[in-house]
């Protein structure tokens, strides 16, 4: 097999990657994710993850490459990371008694062929009537200020919810390992 790298220093992603038992390692794709105009949410992250994988497979001469990129969406709009309490409390306040929509891209790229598998799993939250005491707590003991939406769904953020709606809950925190595994199948790659 190829050597399989993980085109991210997401955390997230690596123990998420961590759980197919397979052997990889980690490289920091240099990429600038502003959107195009007119371009939709699936397609930014699409473009996104296509283009970290590329990114790194330039220092990879004969590897399997996999990028992924995620935007969380509040009434169409995309919501960032919050980077502090304060837009963290607005952020999760806009999404009070709603529903959240992540778009998370994913792209298998063979740097050896030069071909690109890419893909996008949608992922849906709602969120519960939330009072703002109850965003305040959640937001200080969490602090999610490096997550999209304000929120960790693998930890205490599951209170906050009323329903996850999706094929695959990895791709909430980054990584949609069943589009992954369906990728690496085609690739010839065989799990387990």
């Amino acid at each position: 097999m190829q050597q399989l790298i993980l085109g991210s220093t997401s955390p997230f992603r690596k123990a998420l990657l961590e759980k197919l038992n397979v052997p990889f390692i980690t490289d920091s794709p240099q990429t600038d994710e502003s959107p195009h105009d007119g371009e939709s949410p699936a397609q930014l992250v699409q473009r996104l993850a296509e283009a970290k994988a590329r990114d790194v497979g330039r220092r990879y001469p004969d590897a399997l490459i996999i990028g992924s990129d995620q935007v969380a969406c509040v009434d169409s709009e995309i919501v960032g990371k919050p980077g502090n309490r304060k837009n963290a409390i607005t952020q999760l306040s806009a999404a009070n008694g709603k529903a959240v929509v992540f778009y998370t891209g994913l792209c298998l790229f063979d740097s050896a062929t030069g071909e690109s598998r890419v893909g996008m799993e949608p992922f849906t939250v709602r969120f519960r009537a939330l009072s703002i005491e109850q965003i305040e707590r959640y937001v200080d003991h969490e602090q999610p200020f490096n997550c999209a939406g304000s929120f960790k769904s693998e930890g205490f953020g599951i209170t906050l919810f009323s329903a996850l709606e999706g094929r695959d809950p990895n791709a909430l925190i980054g990584l949609p390992l069943i589009l992954l595994i369906e990728m690496l199948e085609e690739q010839g790659v065989t799990l387990p």
